[in-house]
């Protein structure tokens, strides 16, 4: 009987495993972060025009460098990881997450037209937690409170209100959260990896 029970649970095991999602590079997530944190420091130098046109372009900037990474990565995965085998079924947690990111750009369109710009840190924070929520059955239970802290603090913005030209709110809240996103994913692939492993040396199962 014991035996018997053990074999279930090493099934289950392995059925969470096949199921489990490793698209997502835990290093490229903590490069982007660092990217935020980049973006919010040239921002903040006294050179740097304060006018919401000019932090708009600089969010950009920052916004396409995070892309550009991040989906550079899932494509390599995509082609090279055996846990990928090349199926496009094994992308669609990448699709789960699109309708939040659709809705936060059409609500920035609309606030930028309406020239509300205190709102768009808010909006863009809160929408990107509920896109880490959107894939939690096939990703770690660790980016649950992620998915939360970021809706939180979306929720004070929205409620504050800061000038949108302070980078400061904006760069810290997704610096500290992309790390702690970028650890979480890089133990989805590692098992039980130090949080040194996430700047040091790689590793085949972290390709």
């Amino acid at each position: 009987m014991q035996d018997a029970l053990k074999q279930v649970r090493e099934l289950k095991r392995q059925a969470v495993r096949g199921q489990r999602f490793t698209g997502y590079s835990g290093r490229v997530r903590a490069v982007a972060g660092v990217f935020a944190l980049l973006g919010a420091v040239a921002m903040s130098l006294p050179s740097y025009p304060r006018t919401p046109r000019a932090h708009l372009i600089g969010w950009s900037v920052v916004l396409a460098a995070a892309l550009i990474v991040n989906y550079s990565a899932l494509l390599h995965w995509f082609l090279f990881h055996p846990d990928a085998k090349r199926d496009l079924q094994r992308l669609m947690p990448t699709v789960d997450a699109l309708p939040p990111l659709l809705v936060g750009a059409v609500l920035s369109a609309v606030f930028i037209l309406e020239g509300r710009f205190e709102l768009l840190f808010g909006t863009w924070m809160s929408l990107y937690g509920l896109a880490n929520l959107s894939s939690r059955r096939v990703l770690p239970r660790a980016i649950w409170p992620v998915g939360a802290y970021y809706i939180i603090a979306g929720a004070i913005c929205l409620f504050l209100a800061p000038a949108f030209t302070n980078p400061w709110p904006l760069g810290l809240v997704f610096f500290f959260g992309e790390w702690a996103g970028g650890m979480v994913f890089h133990r989805n692939r590692v098992a039980d990896a130090p949080m040194s492993s996430l700047f040091l040396k790689r590793g085949p199962s972290d390709e």
